[in-house]
């Protein structure tokens, strides 16, 4: 009769252990309770037998997003910026290559497709492009580098591009090995029978 209780406490042993390593890989867990004088309280450990309320919370992982400057990520909600363009050739391009070379996100409104046409008389009452629009009042029609720059830096983004997260090192490569040549052959001594090679 000892047996089957050993089974039963290894199979609830292994259990257990299975239990604890999916709450580990979930993150740390965190009480939260009423105490006995009336105070919320959040912990790590768990409640006291007088706690009342008591709730389990899971807590995820710590992240905080880098892939954006606040500066950034302020000026955008504050300020997006559409680019307004069709096929016109230089001035549209320099405009375009002014947005990327800046890191400026933005919105790009084809005014050759009916929607952008029409999206480009509303805002401007003209058929003119290209056209940046900053946020809502900030608008330049044409392409005017200077004044693009200006409202661009009025609205708080940046003169330069975030910097980019370096790919993760790799290690040096080995070089190559030298290949060996492969010895010549030892000639056949006269008389083996091995046909000889006249020069």
């Amino acid at each position: 009769m000892a047996r089957p209780s050993n089974h039963l406490a290894w199979a609830l042993g292994v259990l257990g252990c299975v239990v604890a390593a999916l709450a580990s890989s979930q993150g740390p867990q965190v009480y939260r309770y009423v105490d006995a004088e009336g105070r919320i309280v959040y912990s790590d450990h768990p409640p006291p037998p007088s706690a009342t309320n008591v709730q389990i919370k899971k807590l995820g992982q710590n992240l905080i997003e880098t892939e954006a400057p606040v500066s950034v990520r302020m000026a955008q909600e504050r300020f997006p910026v559409t680019f307004y363009t069709f096929d016109c050739g230089e001035l549209c391009r320099n405009g375009e290559t002014l947005l990327n070379r800046r890191g400026i996100p933005h919105t790009t409104v084809n005014v050759q497709q009916q929607a952008g046409a029409e999206r480009l008389k509303r805002l401007t009452g003209e058929m003119q492009a290209p056209v940046l629009q900053v946020g809502d009042k900030l608008i330049a029609k044409g392409f005017n580098e200077a004044v693009w720059q200006g409202l661009l830096t009025e609205a708080g983004y940046p003169q330069t591009p975030p910097p980019r997260r370096a790919p993760a090192a790799r290690p040096p490569a080995e070089a190559p090995k030298p290949v060996a040549k492969p010895a010549p052959a030892p000639a056949p001594a006269p008389g083996s029978g091995y046909p000889q090679q006249v020069e």
